[in-house]
Order: C-alpha cells, then structure tokens, then sequence
C-alpha cells in the first residue's frame, strides 16, 4: 500500500485523529492537511537503478534452489555454501546478498504454494459492507442497425449481492473509473475492499502468489475512494471474482443474462 494512501485510509476511513497520524509517520500535521486538503494520491518518486554484484549470477543461484528442492533436506546447500560456490564463479560480492537472495527466493516459493497449491480460496461469506467484486464479461447489441460488442461492466456487494451492470464500448481506464463512480453513487456506499481478476487495466504484471505489480492509474482510484484491491490468483478458478459467475448463473443475474443471451439489444442511437 502507498504511504499517502495509508494516511489517506487512516484519515478517512478509520478516522484517526491528525495528531495520532503525525506521531505516527512522523510528518508534521500541516503537512498531513496538505495532502488530505489537496488530494494528493501518491507523488511519483524515480526509483534509481542499483545494479547488484549478485545480478549476473542470479540465474545460477536460482536454478541449484531448484535444483535442492528436489534433493532430501540433508543433501541441500546452504547459504554459505552456495556464496562460497558463487565465490568460485567469480563473485566478490558479501555472503549476505546471497542469503537475502536465497530467503526472498524460498519465501516467494512458500506463499505461491501456500495460495494456490494447496487451494486457498475467498471465502463465501463477507460482513456488510465489507468488500465488492468487480469484473468485466462481453454481450453484443445493434446500435443503429449495426451490430456491435459491448463490454460489460459487473460489480457486485459480496454480502447483499446487489449488482450494477454498465456497458461499454472498450476496457480502458476511463471505462473502469466511470463504473465504479456509478457504482458506489448507486450502493450509496464504498466497501472496505474490491476483490478483482488480473485485469491489464489493474496489473501490469503478475507474480509468484500474490504478488502484483499494480498499475499507477488503478492504484491512484483505490486511493481516491480508500479501498483496499485483492487480486485472484492466475489460473485458479475457484478463487477468481464471483461477480460475473453468479451474474450469468443465479437470482436476479441469471434471469438478466439470459435475457441478453436470447434477445440482443436493439438500440436507435
């Protein structure tokens, strides 16, 4: 989570006082005003590029943890023995970068094995008020006399299960941030929390786990309405959002779609 969008969600959803915020982070109470006043979501900081002795060897390294994982825990490397290893290859960098490298490498490795592999899942049941489900799906209608593909907008209260269903002509940012506006105007409302798929809108890039490389444009909008996102893990569908199945499939949404699936929509304009 982004440090302004921590103070935003201190200030705003959970209504902590500004005094306990500044002796928190340590930033000066007008300051704090500042942002909150002006509605700063997150300032641009360039990252600078440190390049690590261990870069060139990082392949290497990881390819004998695979390889040790295979092996009983007697017969596997340790840290030091892999640095001393590394040392032969020509490495003179020190013995704890090879132990962050290892450490990070075996924990990525134990989250993506303990959320998918072992079938964690969301649960069934959410509080009032505690999360929405969005996700997008494709319908045709003739506009004009012209047939045409619509893109599909669900969001769903994952306690009422009361839904909103937009369509738009595209997937971009503005279509996106336009069906949450209507949304959370309709809901009179914003939850706790969105649970999404890996929209390319939302992620620019999935990683082991939960993992995400969250895109700039999406995590601005979280931080505008002070929700927390959760993303589904790729390739598992028992945990993707339930909004669009329980759309097409049960109660009010199934008798929607198949509406839609049976009559297209015929538009004049």
């Amino acid at each position: 989570m982004g440090f302004l969008k921590v103070i935003r969600t201190w200030a705003l959803r959970d209504k902590m006082p500004i005094r306990e915020i500044a002796r928190r982070t340590g930033i000066a109470r007008n300051t704090i005003k500042k942002y909150l006043r002006e509605g700063i979501v997150e300032p641009a900081f360039q990252t600078p590029d440190r390049p690590s002795k261990l870069d060139p060897y990082a392949t290497q390294l990881t390819a004998w943890l695979v390889s040790d994982q295979r092996k009983s825990r007697k017969e596997r490397r340790t840290a030091k023995l892999m640095h001393a290893d590394l040392v032969k290859l020509g490495y003179d960098g020190s013995y704890e970068r090879v132990a962050a490298f290892v450490r990070e490498w075996k924990g990525e490795r134990q989250r993506a094995y303990q959320t998918t592999d072992r079938g964690t899942f969301v649960p069934l049941v959410f509080a009032s008020g505690e999360a929405f489900q969005f996700d997008w799906s494709e319908d045709w209608a003739y506009v004009g006399g012209e047939r045409i593909k619509l893109q599909v907008a669900h969001i769903k209260l994952s306690h009422s299960r009361a839904f909103l269903v937009r369509a738009y002509l595209l997937q971009t940012h503005e279509m996106l941030f336009d069906a949450h506006w209507h949304a959370f105007r309709v809901f009179e409302g914003i939850p706790g929390r969105g649970i999404y798929d890996n929209m390319k809108t939302a992620v620019d890039k999935v990683g082991l786990g939960k993992k995400r490389d969250v895109n700039a444009r999406f995590t601005a909008m979280t931080s505008h309405y002070v929700f927390d996102p959760e993303f589904c893990n790729p390739a598992a569908g028992w945990v993707e959002p339930a909004c669009r199945h329980r759309f097409e499939t049960a109660g009010e949404g199934g008798r929607l779609r198949r509406m839609f699936a049976t009559r297209a929509i015929v538009c004049g304009s």
